[in-house]
């Protein structure tokens, strides 16, 4: 017996009870290594025919039967189906590949997922150990990079299989303990099965996990095919969460894409849902054991319903588009202020327009205050509130345009043409602002959602102070405009030597965290960096701002 299933079974014979803080431990122990193993062997493959699946995907075609076989391929490659998803959702976005091209991409890739199950389901965790001798061996040994790549994804795969065996010896014992054995029963119903695997997969984030711990179960006798088929199938579902997290913030087509993964999945499972008998003495007169029937079982139901729905793509597209409409054109918003009438008093109609502006400025104010916290905190719903905003801002920033041009067309004053001017640089400064924030700031608020970024908290707060400085200088460059506060607009200029010390103090704390053994570090100091960058834009535009207040021969030195 082995020495960790020894120290895993101990089961009192009398009552019956199981040491639960060594099964629970093995348990979760073994499945981090499995977690670990995919995570090295998925970022080596990635790092090794990255650039050909990139350049295969950009080379597509309208043909939907290369799409499915392209996109089985390149994730039986990467053994990933969320991999290549996001690659899909990425070329969408950049307008690479239209949604209806898409479709048969994602369908090739639910075949090449059920690659992984085939994999685990021989039985080679004999060799775990080995593999993961051999690929550190050749990742340490080897001069050349691409050998060292190759070397961590074989290491990646020796976790993987080893990672079996941690939970497989660590659930041994549960074969003789009636309560468990009772629950395992709880899965003989499809539904519950499915449910249950889908929860699981959304919560590791991986579907090749599920089955890893559905083979086990298997091999360990302690579920039966029916319910294994049911786990691995609700796994199909929850791995869908993956792409949709990848869509938040993208264009329409791309979001539809990651739906149509959602809806492939969903609909393929309530399709089989009342077959999973069937389909279970399919692969039962297969034969090859309970696992290799579940892994049998997993293909065969993706590659049938890839089939099924490759002659209705179009069809299906238009129903995606369909529940998945375009967003809503741009809000209008009426002139509170803004009075044509008065085009011939133009004192009065830049009194007007002023008043209109500092409108168009309090929404830019509330979109610059409280984009930070949603970035740091991973807010959606203040993020696309902040996007929404924006649309009235570009509504009144039309008006503004429109009725200032057409008071420049009146015989004005001197002093009346250097307001109109200011005015106008000015309100230009209002847009750009509210498209920095709704642009590009929501946009990396959405990128730390996607990529779980997490901003420590000295970070956080340095990030704050930034903030707080940049939005008091715009309040203060509102004051100067609106009220020809010449002392607030020279507050504002003089702000300077501060925002500068702040994006020092910053810069060398983010310096420091580069260096340090932190997770995700690099993609963490990019956003941070370009949160400040555009922080940093802000607060010139504001400096625009506050000019207007200023007399035109005393502008130059601010």
């Amino acid at each position: 017996m082995p020495v960790l299933l020894q120290a895993a079974e101990v089961v009192n014979e009398t009552t019956n009870s199981i040491a639960w803080g060594t099964l629970i431990f093995g348990l979760l122990g073994g499945l981090a290594l499995f977690l670990i193993g995919m995570e090295r062997m998925t970022e080596a493959l990635r790092l090794i025919v990255g650039d050909r699946a990139r350049r295969t995907l950009e080379r597509l075609t309208s043909n939907r039967f290369i799409g499915l076989l392209t996109g089985g391929g390149i994730t039986a490659v990467v053994q990933s189906s969320s991999v290549t998803t996001v690659l899909v959702v990425g070329f969408i976005s950049a307008g690479l590949m239209t949604f209806v091209q898409s479709i048969p991409v994602i369908l090739g890739s639910n075949i090449g997922t059920t690659i992984t199950a085939q994999i685990i389901a021989f039985n080679v965790t004999t060799w775990a150990l080995a593999l993961v001798a051999a690929g550190f061996a050749i990742s340490s040994l080897a001069k050349r990079e691409s050998r060292r790549t190759q070397g961590r994804g074989i290491t990646g795969l020796g976790l993987v299989f080893f990672g079996m065996v941690v939970m497989g010896d660590a659930m041994s014992p549960l074969r003789t303990y009636e309560p468990f054995i009772d629950a395992m029963k709880t899965l003989d119903n499809p539904f519950v099965a499915i449910l249950a695997g889908a929860a699981f997969t959304a919560f590791v984030q991986s579907s090749s996990a599920t089955t890893g711990v559905v083979i086990v179960l298997a091999a360990q006798g302690l579920i039966s095919l029916e319910a294994g088929i049911g786990l691995v199938l609700g796994a199909n579902i929850g791995t869908s969460v993956t792409a949709i997290l990848a869509a938040i913030g993208k264009p329409r087509d791309a979001q539809r894409a990651a739906v149509a993964h959602l809806l492939f999945n969903v609909i393929g499972v309530i399709i089989w849902l009342p077959l999973i008998g069937v389909l279970a003495s399919w692969v039962s007169s297969v034969g090859g054991g309970t696992p290799r029937e579940i892994a049998n079982a997993h293909t065969l139901f993706n590659i049938v319903n890839a089939l099924i729905f490759l002659p209705f793509v179009s069809q299906f597209a238009s129903f995606v588009i369909r529940i998945t409409p375009d967003k809503p054109q741009a809000r209008v918003i009426a002139p509170k202020y803004i009075d044509f009438g008065l085009l011939q008093t133009p004192g009065i109609a830049l009194a007007k327009a002023r008043m209109e502006m500092l409108r168009m400025a309090s929404r830019v104010q509330g979109m610059l205050v409280d984009v930070l916290p949603a970035i740091l905190d991973g807010d959606i719903d203040t993020m696309a509130d902040v996007e929404e905003r924006d649309d009235e801002v570009d509504s009144l920033h039309g008006l503004l345009l429109e009725y200032l041009g057409r008071i420049s067309q009146q015989k004005l004053s001197e002093n009346s043409s250097a307001e109109l001017v200011d005015l106008l640089e000015a309100t230009n400064a209002l847009e750009a602002i509210g498209d920095l924030v709704e642009r590009n700031l929501v946009a990396l608020g959405y990128q730390k959602i996607e990529e779980s970024i997490d901003v420590s908290l000295r970070t956080r707060v340095l990030i704050e102070d930034y903030h707080r400085s940049v939005v008091e200088a715009f309040e203060l460059a509102l004051v100067a405009v609106t009220q020809k506060d010449e002392g607030a607009a020279r507050t504002v200029t003089g702000m300077k030597g501060e925002i500068r010390q702040l994006e020092r103090d910053l810069t060398t704390h983010q310096t420091e965290r580069l260096v340090a053994d932190e997770p995700n570090r690099v993609a963490t100091y990019r956003l941070e960096t370009d949160v400040i960058t555009n922080l940093k834009r802000v607060y010139y535009f504001s400096r625009r701002i506050a000019r207007a207040a200023v007399p035109e021969q005393e502008q130059a030195g601010m």
